[in-house]
């Protein structure tokens, strides 16, 4: 059996959305990839007209067009502001990236994403209005040296920079003890949401429930907490 074919979050956040990408560099063609194949509504957008052919040719976006997002009236044309979700893409360049999430955040976006590429950017497109800042370096490290560390986790599902779900492969330390006595919530702070063994999932699972060595766990809470299991 394939455990990692038993990820339960697929089916997280089935609602379709409509998602603006602006910015197609790497980061940016994956976010529209990525949302894409998910089943959303994605309007790629950059100043490149290669890269935006690029986008449209591969059918990477349902939509892809060239525009200067440091000009309130193009985004406004462009129907930017019209979206569920804006990501900003550019950050490699801090001036436009810094001019266009004012742009969208003053224009009444409800939510906007914007790409980091350090610290200080970060702490600036906080300052303009950016609801949430990614550094996708840092976290493409993180999740590498997790998955070199953590092997047992099979996914991982960021609630917030603090909190998580993760899929986990049970420990051989927990096989055969029931959830009860294993304390997870007291000990660690986790709760266990799931179980699944032999494709059959046991949901919010009674704490007499023994758990089995080739099982998965779905646990939530503190991130900090669920690196200290023993994985």
């Amino acid at each position: 059996m394939n455990l990692s074919s038993l990820s339960l979050f697929p089916g997280l956040n089935k609602k379709k959305q409509q998602f603006a990408v602006i910015g197609l560099g790497r980061f940016g063609r994956a976010a529209c990839q990525a949302l894409h194949q998910a089943g959303q509504e994605v309007l790629g957008t950059d100043i490149d007209e290669k890269r935006v052919t690029e986008v449209v040719n591969n059918h990477w976006a349902a939509h892809a067009l060239q525009l200067d997002s440091t000009d309130p009236l193009a985004l406004k044309e462009a129907g930017i502001y019209e979206f569920d979700t804006v990501i900003i893409a550019i950050g490699n360049y801090l001036q436009e990236s810094i001019i266009t999430t004012l742009n969208v955040k003053e224009a009444g976006v409800a939510k906007v994403v914007a790409k980091a590429s350090s610290e200080v950017h970060g702490k600036l497109l906080k300052r303009v209005g950016a609801d949430q800042v990614v550094f996708p370096e840092n976290e493409a490290g993180y999740a590498l040296a997790r998955t070199l560390t953590k092997p047992s986790i099979l996914d991982h599902f960021e609630l917030d920079p603090q909190h998580s779900i993760v899929e986990i492969v049970v420990p051989d330390e927990f096989h055969n003890k029931s959830i009860g006595e294993l304390q997870l919530r007291s000990r660690y702070g986790l709760n266990v949401l799931a179980i699944c063994r032999d494709q059959k999932f046991n949901i919010n699972p009674s704490p007499d429930l023994n758990l089995q060595k080739g099982s998965v766990m779905v646990v939530i809470g503190e991130t900090k907490a669920i690196d200290e299991l023993p994985l």
